[in-house]
Parts: C-alpha cells; sequence; structure tokens
C-alpha cells in the first residue's frame, strides 16, 4: 500500500525519511491528476509545486508559522498533505473543499485567496503583526512569477524596507500565468533563472546544509555565504535594490535543496526573497507539454460540446477587425481563456496581453482610444472588479469609445466565492456615460458587438455574457408559444431597446443575459399550470433602461417578476421597482436573483436552483401574489 492509502497527513510528512519523500510526491501528483481530471481544476500549477509544498510543511510549523500561497491554483498538494486527503476527491463540488485556500476550510489555510498578488501584502500584514504582538513564528508567501508583475504585488515588495520585519518570500518561478508570463520583470526574472553560477550556487547550499545543525556557527556561516552570493556569484537584481535579500535560482523539484535553503532562511533576521525553478505540469506528459491547455482542465460533467460564448465573441471580433484597422483588443493574461488566441496570432501588432494587470490594462485601452483607436478589453467579470476605479476615472469620465467585453459574468460554477461575476451589473450602472449590453443568444452578441464597432460618441460599451455554452437563438418569433424559430436577417431589431418575447396576460417576467431562457421556461410551465400566461421582456440593455417599453409593462400588469445573475442589491430589479414607485404604475414588482452572500463552488444549476432564480419560483411567485 501507498502512503496516501494509509491516511497519511501533516505530521507523518514531518517523520518521514528523506529517502521516501520521492516515491510520496509521485503518488500526490497521481491523485491530483485523477481528481482534477474527473472534477476539473487547476491541475498543471499544482504539478509543479508539489516537492516545494512537501518542503514548506516539512520546515515550518504550520499551526503557528503563517504561509499564504498567492491565487491559490498551486495549492493542492498542500491540501492533500494536511487534514483533507479524505475529502479531495470532492474536490469543487458541491459540499466538498474549495479549489482554493480557505480559512474556514482548515486551521492550515491562513488566508483566502483566487485572485492573484495577494500574498506579499497578506504575509507583511501577518508579520507585523506578529511583531507588534510580541510573538516569533515565521512568515512565509509563496507567489508565482506571473503574479509578481501585477501592481499589488510590487506595491507590497515597495512596502518591505519601510516595515524592517522579518519575512519569507518564495518565488515559485515556471515560466507562466495561464499564458506564458509577459513583460520586462518577465525577462529579469528569466535572467536570474538562468544565472550561469545556478550550478556552483546549488552545490554550495547542499555544502552547507550537510553541516546543519551548527548552532551559533551557521548564522556565521550563513551570513558569509550570503556576502559570498551577494559579491561573487549572484547577478544584480531588483530585489536586493528593493531591501530583499535574493537567494537563488534552485531547483524547485529537488526536496533536499528545497529543505536545506529553507533553513537558512528561517535564520536569516532580514526580508529574504527564495527564487524556485520549477515546471508546470510536472509529472503529466500532457501537461507539460501543453501547459497553457492544463492550466485549467473541465471537469467530466462540464466539457464543452458546442461552442462557448467567449469562442463566439472572438470570432465576431476577428470578423469586425477585418473590416476596420483602428481596433485593438487588450486583455490582462487571459489569451487562452478569452478564446483571443487566433486573433493574437493573426493581428500581433494589435494585441496587447499586459499580464496580470488589469488596472494597467483599462488605462492603457483609454489612452488607446484617446490616441484615436477602438480598443476591445476582452476581461473575466470577477476581474474586473479590480479595475473599477480605472473604468470609472480613465475611461468614463473622459467618455471615451472602450468596449469591455465581460466574460463569465453571473454566476461561475466550480471556481466558488472569488471567481463569481455578481458585481459588474451593481457596480457599473452607477458610472456615468456607460451603456451596459446583455444578450440572451449569439445572434444578439453578433447585434451588440457590430453596434459596438461603430460606436464613435457614445463613449464605453459594456457587453456582459456568462460562462459555458451560447446558444444560437432564444425565442425569436413572437407568435406561436415557446417558439424558437430564428430570423437572423431580421434588421428591424434595435439592441438599444428592450424586447417583448410574448405578449400575455395579468403579470410578466422581465430577463436579460441568462435569465432570459428562465423567463420563457417559466411562461411555458404557467401554460402547464393553465394559469395566466405572462408578458416576457428580454431587458437586452441595462443602462439606459429602455423605459418606455418597460413603463407599458408596469402601467400594463398587476404584477412583474425580474430575474437577473446579479446580486438584487443595486441590481436591475430594484431599478424597475424604483421606476414603478416613479410612474405610480399599479404593477407589484418581485425581485429573483442572487441574494447578499458570497456563492460556494457547485453547478452553475445548482447555484442557480440556491439563489431560486428558477422557473418554478417565477411561477411560484405568481401564485403566491394571488
Amino acid at each position: 500500500m501507498g502512503f496516501l492509502e494509509n491516511g497519511f497527513g501533516y505530521d507523518s510528512l514531518k517523520k518521514l525519511d528523506q529517502d521516501k519523500l520521492s516515491e510520496l510526491a509521485l503518488e500526490v501528483r497521481k491523485l491530483i491528476i485523477d481528481v482534477s481530471l474527473q472534477n476539473g481544476g487547476h491541475m498543471a500549477s499544482s504539478l509543479g509545486c508539489v516537492e516545494l509544498s512537501m518542503a514548506i510543511l516539512r520546515q515550518f510549523d504550520l499551526r503557528e508559522d503563517k504561509v499564504v500561497y498567492d491565487v491559490g491554483h498551486q495549492a493542492y498538494a498542500h491540501k492533500i498533505l494536511t487534514d483533507r486527503l479524505s475529502m479531495f476527491h470532492t474536490l469543487r463540488t458541491e459540499g466538498g473543499i474549495s479549489g482554493f485556500p480557505k480559512r474556514s476550510e482548515s486551521e492550515f489555510d491562513h488566508f483566502n485567496v483566487g485572485h492573484s498578488s495577494t500574498s506579499i501584502s497578506a504575509a507583511l500584514g501577518y508579520a507585523k503583526a506578529r511583531d507588534l504582538l510580541n510573538k516569533n513564528h515565521h512568515v512565509v508567501a509563496v507567489i508565482g512569477d506571473a503574479s509578481l508583475i501585477n501592481g499589488l504585488a510590487f506595491e507590497a515588495l515597495n512596502h518591505v524596507r519601510e516595515l524592517n520585519t522579518r519575512v519569507i518570500l518564495i518565488l515559485n518561478d515556471n515560466t507562466h500565468s495561464i499564458n506564458r508570463r509577459v513583460g520586462g520583470i518577465s525577462h529579469s526574472i528569466a535572467r536570474l533563472s538562468s544565472n550561469p553560477a545556478y550550478n556552483k550556487l546549488k552545490k554550495s547550499i547542499k555544502k552547507i546544509c550537510a553541516t546543519i545543525p551548527g548552532g551559533n556557527s551557521v548564522e556565521k556561516r550563513l551570513e558569509r555565504f550570503r556576502d559570498h552570493i551577494k559579491h561573487i556569484m549572484k547577478p544584480d537584481n531588483i530585489f536586493d535594490d528593493l531591501g530583499i535579500n535574493y537567494w537563488g535560482p534552485f531547483d524547485g523539484h529537488d526536496i533536499q535543496t528545497i529543505e536545506g535553503v529553507l533553513q537558512l532562511a528561517k535564520r536569516y533576521d532580514r526580508p529574504s526573497l527564495l527564487h524556485f525553478i520549477t515546471t508546470k505540469g510536472k509529472g503529466y506528459t500532457e501537461a507539460e507539454n501543453n501547459p497553457v491547455y492544463y492550466h485549467g482542465v473541465p471537469s467530466q460533467s462540464g466539457s464543452e460540446k458546442t461552442k462557448s460564448w467567449s469562442l463566439a465573441a472572438s470570432e465576431r471580433i476577428e470578423a469586425i477587425a477585418a473590416k476596420d484597422s483602428r481596433i485593438v483588443c487588450l486583455t490582462a493574461a487571459m489569451t487562452s481563456g478569452t478564446k483571443l488566441d487566433d486573433f493574437a496570432k493573426n493581428n500581433p501588432n494589435r494585441f496587447f496581453d499586459v499580464g496580470i494587470a488589469e488596472s494597467h490594462m483599462m488605462t492603457m485601452a483609454a489612452g488607446l482610444a484617446a490616441g484615436g483607436l477602438k480598443p476591445w478589453v476582452f476581461i473575466y467579470s470577477t476581474f474586473l472588479q479590480r479595475a473599477v476605479d480605472q473604468l470609472t476615472h480613465d475611461i468614463a469620465l473622459q467618455n471615451l469609445p472602450v468596449v469591455i467585453m465581460v466574460d463569465r459574468a453571473g454566476l461561475i460554477g466550480d471556481d466558488g466565492e472569488t471567481h463569481q461575476g455578481l458585481l459588474d451589473v451593481s457596480w457599473c450602472r452607477a458610472i456615468p456615460n456607460i451603456k451596459i449590453f446583455a444578450p440572451r443568444d449569439e445572434t444578439d452578441l453578433d447585434r451588440m458587438m457590430n453596434y459596438a464597432s461603430v460606436n464613435k460618441k457614445e463613449g464605453p460599451i459594456i457587453i456582459r455574457y456568462p460562462r459555458g455554452n451560447v446558444l444560437n437563438a432564444v425565442a425569436r418569433v413572437h407568435g406561436e408559444l415557446g417558439s424558437k424559430e430564428e430570423k437572423p436577417e431580421d434588421k428591424s431589431i434595435d439592441v438599444t431597446k428592450s424586447e417583448i418575447i410574448h405578449n400575455g396576460t395579468e403579470w410578466a417576467v422581465m430577463g436579460y443575459g441568462a435569465t432570459v431562457n428562465t423567463a420563457i421556461e417559466a411562461m411555458e410551465m404557467a401554460a402547464k399550470k393553465d394559469i395566466a400566461i405572462p408578458t416576457v421582456i428580454d431587458l437586452r440593455i441595462l443602462k439606459p433602461l429602455d423605459c418606455v417599453t418597460i413603463d407599458k409593462i408596469l402601467m400594463s400588469n398587476s404584477m412583474a417578476v425580474v430575474a437577473e445573475d446579479n446580486y438584487t442589491a443595486a441590481g436591475i430589479g430594484e431599478a424597475i421597482a424604483a421606476r414603478a414607485i416613479e410612474i405610480a404604475a399599479p404593477c407589484r414588482v418581485k425581485i429573483i436573483g442572487v441574494p447578499s452572500v458570497f456563492v460556494a463552488h457547485a453547478t452553475v444549476k445548482r447555484q442557480r436552483e440556491i439563489c431560486g432564480i428558477t422557473a418554478q419560483n417565477i411561477v411560484s411567485s405568481f401564485l403566491n401574489n394571488n
């Protein structure tokens, strides 16, 4: 039987002989691969961090010491080897463990993560809290090379010298984020990675580690060794200039070397950065050869068999850009996620992957627009949160014609709380000058993107669309109940107006984007239950609202249900309810959407059921109102 079959745990790892660690690493990798391929997850990053996680767990006491993993993509081995081995098969499933470190899940997870570049700031906070409370434990941040280029990480690095506190920063360098890392800092890191003194440094480390334990003499050796690196072997680097002692690079898959370096770092009384070279996807040939594809693998039940919204949007922008040379596209380390690979390949001078730097991307887009180009920004809803200031002050305030394609809007599924796209409508509705569209299918997406492509003076436009497979057409014919026929050649449809899909009586159901189908399902359910069949409206444009159409609905019905895949607070339902009061409409407005909670990981279908965004709940709302 293998180690993991015997209920291997955190305390067992600390006692394991060095010559058994490579065998354990193989078992951990196999478990990560098996569960990730079944449940979906961030497999390649975690495969590259197995030995590093094992060494950290062996050299630090995580019941006292604080270790913060950046993003958390690489933390699966950490989860397996702490207290979650028996639950690892539940990864990213409803009621199971999260795909990211989570404080409420385990005493060994010291900070909730999911977005990049927070680890150094959090670690500095932990370190100063330790100092002020007169404690003496270690504080460690584990950050990837791509996360390190984000502005937040640099703000933290810039503050290290000022804080003058003992902290250990571990740079896990696998040359990738989701795509290959970009930017000048990445070249600086690559230069350090290829330092010709590496082999000599490795031998020196092993020689010194062989003398441990050595009492006070170890500290003297360490100081001499540090100076030796700095003045003879180590190239100039930004970390030393910032007051952070740089050590490395080291082999991030050699556990003995890693443990030796960590032992030395624990005895050092100043901030240090330990640079480890790892292989993304290590141990799984397919992932090593294609780390971008295997960064995040879908679950077996969630594999896309038809065109995704992301692909539909990327195909459309390619067609539009072919006719307008002023169109450029930007994304923040999400070239593959937003399906812009072909655009980047075919239009290399008109494509900008800025790395994990959303704020910079938005202001750069503003500059491109002010300079006479037509920038299109492709960004996940959850990451748009990181750049709302730039959207507000740099784009909207100047009323610049930037198109923002908000991918993964609404409920996101198994990535859980940190990745839900539930704030873009509420936040962006409050920003002047912005128009917000929500297509219900690919036909509407094409129409809205075509509309945005000729935008000259109207300022910024947002088009939000969900994760998953795009529908070609949803209920275009206004006649027969539930008809799904399509007339794509119908150019009379105005995307700046709401659309009445079906004229009913007594009550109405309003939806937008992903909830339009739910509204249609409620209409069909009402017909089967032999109750009043509602009028169904696709709101389509969320800012400004089409009050002409909405007012007619509010004045001619006793009840209107607004279904949205956004937080109900400051959402479209609240705006329509306020409108009903403003015009003294007889209509009672019922809002169905996401309550004020962080929605845990589950399938999107289950998340909708938990939040009550279902046809049954819409129909029940009408029945309970009578």
